[in-house]
């Protein structure tokens, strides 16, 4: 399959509609990359990310950065793509604590790398289509996680949560919200979660939706933010490197001074997430939520 046809399905978000599409597209992009790239180059300041160049069917773009500790190669994609579709289907007999660092790595991986591939496959397109290819690329991951939780056995949906306002006990008003992630159990909304693939600009109202949302209803509903990444590419002609676009001091404020949220996870977690005060109590891997977090909210 040739970069332009990868490109017109990484566009069509009426394709993936189901996990088998994300896990096809990703085996075709991987097996276009083996011999199709310019070149791959290596992040000047963590050697572990890299940039894919494509030739001058892509007009020599540069993408963005890849893990290359997460991303799959084509021949261990195929190898991981049957067990990862059995892991979400036995999963809710999983138990946080269980020792199971195999069938986690499959997880995370196989996610990211879907998730990556259709990323890196728009990165592809002009400059002047850049908004319309991050646009994409949100959308599809908010709806790659829906389709994993819905896998594993748990509703989920998206959509608008009315909100009444009540004024001396009387309700006077509603207030519509709009969220990624409706998590109910029996028609009652047990929590409510933020799919997106940075924190970059958005961490803040995150926090906000948690305190707003559960002062107008007078409750504690639990409020969870799930993240493919936070790097983005810095340097040009070939020097380039990575920038962390992850604001540690915004969320240790908020988290201490406004209200912390119920989860944060990441597939490509940062290195000071996991040792930092506040960062490492609050901030973990997806896994986590997937084996064990997830379960206790709706049980």
């Amino acid at each position: 399959m040739n970069l332009e046809r990868l490109v017109s399905i990484a566009c069509d978000k009426d394709y993936f509609r189901d996990i088998d599409r994300y896990c096809d597209f990703a085996k075709a992009y991987l097996e276009f990359i083996k011999d199709n790239l310019q070149a791959v180059i290596v992040s000047r300041n963590e050697n572990n990310y890299q940039f894919f160049q494509y030739k001058d069917d892509g007009t020599y773009n540069v993408t963005r950065p890849i893990n290359s500790k997460l991303m799959y190669s084509l021949e261990d994609m195929e190898a991981a793509i049957d067990p990862f579709k059995e892991i979400l289907l036995d999963i809710q007999g999983e138990d946080d604590s269980t020792d199971n660092s195999s069938n986690r790595e499959i997880i995370n991986r196989s996610i990211y790398t879907a998730q990556q591939c259709i990323g890196a496959t728009l990165d592809a397109l002009p400059a002047n289509k850049s908004n319309t290819a991050r646009k994409i690329n949100g959308d599809l991951f908010e709806r790659f996680i829906r389709l994993i939780i819905g896998k594993v056995g748990v509703y989920v949906t998206q959509g608008t949560v009315q909100v009444p306002v009540k004024i001396d006990g009387k309700v006077e008003f509603t207030m519509n919200y709009q969220h990624d992630l409706i998590v109910k159990e029996l028609e009652e909304v047990r929590a409510i979660g933020s799919v997106k693939t940075s924190s970059k600009d958005r961490l803040a109202k995150i926090f906000v939706d948690k305190f707003l949302y559960n002062r107008l209803t007078d409750r504690d509903t639990p409020h969870f933010a799930i993240f493919l990444n936070d790097v983005q590419r810095k340097g040009r002609d070939g020097n380039y490197g990575i920038n962390t676009t992850f604001l540690s001091g915004h969320f240790k404020g908020y988290t201490v001074k406004l209200n912390p949220l119920d989860g944060v996870y990441y597939f490509d977690i940062r290195p000071d997430m996991q040792i930092k005060d506040i960062l490492k109590d609050h901030i973990k891997t997806f896994d986590h939520f997937l084996f064990g977090d997830i379960w206790k909210l709706v049980r």
